[in-house]
């Protein structure tokens, strides 16, 4: 069928032939629709995911794992505490066994004009150390940062108290600990060993941990302040007493100072030279306690709370820098004069506490 419009105005009654074509072209395009089925629906596109994205901060630091009280190196660290050992030396009680696998000694002034070794071990184990002798009133504040155990013989009991009081455990042969051993070899009082895994097995436990670092090591051999920014010190002269001198030689082949008792070289019982890579000179006042030995003499105190001046020789060099230790529990703490921490050298250290006033030292 045909149907023709005919426009004959544009009145109200009209209807623009564009309209009436546009709606015939509407009712075409439904009635196909109805006749042909639904509309088609219109085209999509498939995007397939890309790679995820992991977002996060910078990579962690290669931070080399270490012994903690001497900064060297190691692919595990042993699951035991720090075990300081008190250890003789009297002429009587040279040459000493285990001081040579010591991580840290520390030489401190007794009575008499003597000098006794508080001997700290945790990266190697030596079979037996010796002689072992009696606390004394410094040293809660010597091993206190360490957390750990100190074996010594026995001692008077303010001194035994201030052990457990600064959070150490005391192993101690006069209290019937295991671990002490006596030769035919030396006299009482110079007879007395210790079993280091004897000690170990007896540590409490709540102290199986390695020791927190003390003591700042450089990374790198050859890098320590001393190492870095020292002047030369071929020799360090130290007067502890009116008849205790150690003297320290640096010998390069060694890459260490070597001890001596005053003119003479200071050996281990099993023959090796005693050497240390980091010696630390500490200037610290000493004062006599109400306590007296059997003797009658009185028993000092080297007081470690507090700051002075101190020494480091490392690397065949020296640095002048200061100390400081700000609580018994608290580690001793070495500032360089541009006020930033001075780093060792990898390797053991001997701390020699020098009194102030009768006490000296000459580095040359």
């Amino acid at each position: 069928m045909t149907t023709t419009v005919t426009g004959r105005g544009r009145g109200r009654g009209a209807t623009p032939a564009r309209t009436v074509a546009g709606a015939l072209a509407l009712v075409a395009a439904l009635a196909l629709g109805a006749c042909g089925g639904a509309p088609l629906a219109p085209a999509t596109e498939t995007v397939q995911p890309g790679p995820e994205v992991v977002r996060g901060g910078p990579p962690e630091p290669d931070v080399p794992v270490v012994w903690p009280l001497t900064g060297v190196a190691t692919e595990e660290v042993a699951a035991r505490p720090a075990l300081a050992v008190k250890i003789e030396n009297a002429p009587a009680a040279r040459p000493q066994t285990g001081l040579e696998d010591a991580d840290v000694v520390w030489e401190e002034v007794v009575e008499g004009g003597i000098t006794r070794f508080v001997a700290v071990y945790h990266s190697r184990a030596p079979e037996l150390v010796g002689p072992v002798r009696s606390v004394r009133p410094m040293d809660p504040a010597i091993v206190a940062p360490l957390h750990g155990v100190l074996a010594y013989t026995g001692g008077q009991p303010p001194f035994v108290d201030a052990v457990g009081a600064a959070g150490v455990q005391s192993v101690v042969m006069d209290h019937g600990d295991d671990g002490f051993v006596t030769t035919r070899e030396r006299r009482a009082p110079h007879n007395v060993y210790g079993e280091l895994e004897a000690f170990w097995a007896q540590a409490d436990a709540d102290r199986t941990s390695p020791p927190p670092a003390q003591l700042e090591h450089a990374r790198e051999a050859g890098t320590g302040t001393a190492t870095v920014a020292g002047a030369p010190a071929g020799r360090l002269d130290v007067r502890l007493t009116h008849s205790g001198r150690a003297v320290w030689d640096w010998a390069a082949d060694q890459g260490a100072f070597v001890r001596s008792e005053g003119d003479r070289p200071a050996v281990s019982a099993d023959g090796d030279r005693l050497a240390a890579t980091n010696v630390v000179l500490v200037a610290a006042t000493m004062v006599n306690t109400p306590f007296r030995d059997p003797a009658g003499a009185p028993v000092p105190e080297t007081q470690l709370v507090g700051s002075g001046d101190a020494v480091v020789p490392s690397g065949g060099k020296h640095v002048a820098v200061s100390w400081s230790k700000a609580a018994v529990d608290a580690p001793l703490v070495l500032t360089g004069a541009d006020g930033q921490p001075v780093r060792l050298e990898p390797g053991n250290s001997w701390i020699e506490l020098v009194p102030t006033g009768s006490g000296s030292w000459s580095v040359s």
